[in-house]
């Protein structure tokens, strides 16, 4: 089929704009983190503390800002991916940023009392209480303490902030 040269170049020239564009919106795009990777200040938030320790990682801290309702909005609030299990959802946490990997915990029914993620709270400051409520069901206070940890029901391994 035969084009002009000049249709042949505006559309070139169109193709390049366009490779060009994407590429700049893609160099600009900023990469997914925690929504805000420290404890929260006073009131303004309910802080996560996640306790990666048994799965070979450290401690990471968040702040869900404002008054999450549950347990859970917190916990994502403050950055952290969540996985539930395929038999009850996201009411029972099996996997916080991935881990434990599927090839461990296939997350179908929930994991056993020697490998889960165990759910705690503390007053900013105070002592860990392991949670007598699930995740979807606890109303956590802003300026309080939300803490996550792997193993068999052991409290993160750092104090509260």
């Amino acid at each position: 089929m035969f084009r002009p040269r000049s249709t042949v170049r505006n559309w070139l020239a169109g193709l390049l704009a366009a490779v060009v564009a994407g590429v700049a919106l893609t160099a600009v795009e900023p990469t997914p983190r925690a929504a805000h990777a420290a404890a929260c200040v006073g009131t303004s938030g309910v802080t996560v503390v996640v306790d990666f320790a048994a799965l070979g990682g450290g401690v990471q801290v968040g702040c869900a800002p404002g008054d999450p309702a549950t347990g859970l909005a917190a916990l994502q609030a403050a950055g952290f991916t969540v996985t539930g299990t395929a038999r009850w959802g996201l009411a029972f946490v099996c996997r916080i940023n991935g881990k434990p990997t599927a090839a461990t915990e296939p997350c179908v029914n929930t994991p056993p009392v020697t490998a889960y993620w165990s759910y705690w709270h503390a007053p900013s400051g105070g002592s860990w209480s392991y949670s007598t409520s699930g995740a979807t069901s606890y109303n956590p206070a802003p300026g309080s303490v939300e803490g996550w940890s792997f193993g068999a029901g052991a409290p993160p391994g750092i104090a509260a902030p």
